[in-house]
């Protein structure tokens, strides 16, 4: 599903048709095999018993195909498509009673200090946190809360007070001068519901209220994004191995730009289903363009299509073969039908990384130009 697929020339049929009793290995490799490509397997052979000069045993009759053992830099990549927005949305709900008497409009963005809406004719200012506001601070207070507000605080230029988890009288202070400069009553205390907090600055995605209605705790007034252009993919879960948080990924734009970002939150969602459907699961990536470059390019598009490339293991300058070409050892493990003019022995190999077809081995007497057999 998405991956990269490599074409490759078979060299013309040599030898006998194959015996009925060399079907056997194959069937049970194809299965064995299936399993570990699904799991982005890495396994190791078992050696195999005595016989031959390469320590394996000779083959009945010859391959119907064989290939070469090729070096190459083997990825395990997977392509899918995406969504260029503005990220996850999120939703900001009132956190006092009274009646909504002004709101944004959609893609209006808003920063810290700033306000986000309206309540009884006074602001609810937006200041940056990763935790809402739980209850009013006043001098005596203490805890993360009244030391992320007073970072806030600082930020905006206020000052004559130390930032930490003290709200000090000097807080207060500093309080009735940021109250006076957005126009409410200067009390020093900070109400609950008088800040919102968000991660950033903010980009309005669609307003759920309009002005005149009551606003109560709880109440969704509006849904935000953030300012900056993110990449967001739905993975199947057993593709989730692709997405780890940090990991590098390729994003093609529309006009086919190519930028390079990092997967910065992977999120498993559960969608319930509607009547009579089972619920699914699916893996969320989301991917900023953060970076100048990045950023730049993304520029130009508000909403679009783009393609994710995912690498989840790259191996340099490998020995690799086809995965048709392994087969299952009697004596357990795996092994290749190396070919020499009109014979052949079964060698055990140990097997690295599985990527488009192909699968990383190395044993003794493989090498770059080995001749190895492949199914017909």
């Amino acid at each position: 599903m998405g991956e990269t697929t490599v074409e490759r020339t078979q060299p013309k049929e040599e030898g006998r048709p194959p015996r009925r009793r060399r079907r056997r290995p194959r069937l049970k490799i194809a299965l064995a095999v299936g399993a570990l490509v699904a799991a982005g397997g890495v396994a190791t052979a078992a050696a195999l018993g005595t016989g031959g000069d390469s320590g394996g045993g000779a083959a009945a009759t010859l391959p119907p195909n064989t290939t070469k053992v090729a070096k190459q830099t083997l990825r395990d990549t997977l392509n899918e498509e995406g969504q260029l927005g503005y990220g996850p949305v999120h939703t900001a709900t009132s956190q006092v009673k009274g009646t909504l008497t002004k709101l944004p409009e959609s893609g209006d963005e808003i920063t810290r200090g700033h306000e986000l809406y309206e309540v009884d004719g006074d602001p609810v200012v937006l200041m940056y946190g990763s935790k809402p506001s739980y209850r009013p601070l006043r001098v005596g207070d203490e805890g993360s809360d009244v030391k992320r507000f007073e970072a806030n605080l600082s930020a905006l230029g206020y000052d004559g007070f130390t930032v930490d988890d003290e709200y000090s009288s000097d807080t207060a202070a500093a309080v009735q001068e940021w109250q006076d400069d957005i126009g409410v009553e200067e009390t020093g205390i900070v109400e609950l519901g008088r800040v919102a907090y968000a991660s950033g600055p903010v980009r309005v995605d669609g307003v759920q209220a309009t002005p005149g209605e009551p606003a109560a705790p709880g109440k969704k007034v509006l849904t935000y994004t953030g300012t900056a252009k993110a990449v967001t993919v739905e993975l199947e879960t057993a593709d989730q191995r692709m997405a780890k948080k940090g990991a590098a990924v390729e994003v093609t734009l529309p006009e086919n730009e190519e930028v390079t970002a990092k997967i910065d939150e992977v999120t498993t969602v559960i969608d319930p289903g509607e009547q009579n459907e089972d619920p699914t699961t699916k893996v969320e990536v989301t991917i900023w363009l953060d970076s100048g470059k990045a950023k730049k390019a993304a520029a130009g598009y508000a909403l679009a299509a783009v393609d994710v490339t995912f690498t989840a293991g790259e191996r340099e300058d490998v020995l690799t073969v086809p995965v048709a070409a392994l087969v299952a050892l009697s004596e357990g493990g795996f092994g290749v039908e190396v070919v020499k003019g009109g014979t052949s022995s079964f060698v055990p190999v140990e097997t690295g990384l599985f990527a488009d077809g192909k699968v990383e081995v190395s044993g003794q007497g493989i090498a770059e130009g080995t001749v190895v057999g492949v199914p017909k």
